[in-house]
């Protein structure tokens, strides 16, 4: 195996506590326009882009005009950051996720790259960077989202452009780290060393073992211990 050069970490539910506020807020952004989704609905299409994870739910709610669709996906896509947005800058709860600092530490002391994605856009990711005293942290060498050519999870894009701005060639010497299927897809389809699932997030073990992994993890502690011995 190669050795361990770059580690691509998701933000909420991953390395970021909200108190599954992704999901709510989907949830009640869905509502708004109309559209009733059970919390396991929504889990289906956690980590993937925000707006294609909402076309899902509204076909899946039987919504098929494409003009239409298109519409109601920017109105509630509007809806659900004002939602997130709102509860990344002001609820108690946001916080680290246990762990997170620590391993960041213990990474950049045995010379490993640290990368962040996350299904979010590029305002929302920010709001969380500065919410948590992440927007300069040194251990950190850079934050992905998609958008601007690149496609979002389950595809491999961010994980390659990570690899990009950070002089990371061997994709064998990365690992993805996530709470949800997508994250394991992504760091499967982008051939990482290492597609290690989260199960105290978004997904139970049960859930995540039935897609392509190298680990699974109860916490970020035990992902230390997987990368780093």
């Amino acid at each position: 195996m190669a050795k361990l050069e770059l580690v691509v970490f998701d933000m909420a539910g991953t390395t970021v506590y909200d108190g599954d506020a992704v999901n709510r807020c989907l949830q009640e952004a869905l509502k708004d326009a109309n559209f009733k989704v059970t919390r396991d609905e929504i889990n289906t299409v956690m980590g993937i882009p925000k707006p294609i994870a909402i076309e899902s739910m509204i076909e899946r709610c039987g919504h098929s005009s494409r003009i239409r669709t298109e519409l109601l996906v920017e109105q509630i896509h509007a809806d659900f950051k004002v939602r997130m947005q709102n509860h990344y800058l002001h609820s108690p709860e946001i916080r680290e996720t246990l762990g997170a600092h620590d391993l960041f530490v213990k990474l950049n002391a045995a010379g490993i790259k640290i990368a962040l994605d996350t299904g979010f856009d590029g305002e929302t990711a920010d709001i969380i960077l500065n919410r948590l005293g992440w927007t300069n942290c040194p251990f950190i060498g850079t934050t992905i989202t998609a958008g601007e050519g690149l496609r979002g999870r389950p595809y491999p894009d961010m994980i390659f452009e990570a690899m990009s701005r950070l002089d990371v060639n061997n994709s064998k010497a990365v690992a993805k780290v996530g709470d949800t299927p997508s994250d394991l897809e992504e760091g499967t389809l982008a051939g990482c060393g290492w597609v290690i699932g989260i199960t105290s997030g978004s997904h139970s073990a049960e859930e995540l073992s039935e897609f392509q992994h190298t680990h699974l993890a109860v916490d970020l502690a035990e992902v230390g211990s997987i990368l780093l011995g």
